[in-house]
């Protein structure tokens, strides 16, 4: 089974769909997980990315704590952050000039051997070592 690291861009679409793009694109690629085709990983800060975007969405407190649920059963392993994935994520921020945020997708999929799905390629397109799907084109191949 392939590993495939989502951020929180594409984690989003499927805790509330209000306004989001692409929606085929991710419901096949969490039914892949779901089929157990892909293992899909996270670093744990992408929670709070997700819920700060169905914040930013000004839900009423009912659907809001509905899809805030929803961020609790899908298929991701969210992983915590270590010393040393610390140290790779500031050392691919500060070279690719992007935030800590947006590097810790890329030091995940780097240390898993992962491939990062994405629908914000243009800063997490900045690693050459790792392979990046734009979820625009997931589906071609993982």
């Amino acid at each position: 089974m392939k590993s495939v690291v989502v951020d929180s861009s594409v984690s989003v679409k499927w805790v509330n769909q209000i306004d989001e793009k692409l929606l085929d694109q991710a419901d096949r690629l969490l039914s892949d997980a779901l089929s157990r085709s892909v293992n899909l990983l996270a670093p744990e800060l992408s929670k709070y990315e997700i819920d700060n975007a169905l914040l930013k969405k000004k839900l009423d407190l009912p659907r809001a704590y509905e899809s805030l649920g929803t961020v609790y059963q899908l298929p991701i392993t969210f992983v915590p952050e270590s010393e040393e994935l610390a140290k790779d994520t500031y050392k691919i921020a500060q070279e690719a000039k992007i935030t800590y945020y947006d590097a810790s997708f890329i030091a995940l999929a780097h240390q898993e051997n992962a491939t990062l799905v994405t629908d914000n390629p243009k800063h997490q397109g900045k690693d050459k070592e790792i392979k990046v799907i734009p979820l625009s084109q997931y589906g071609a191949k993982v």
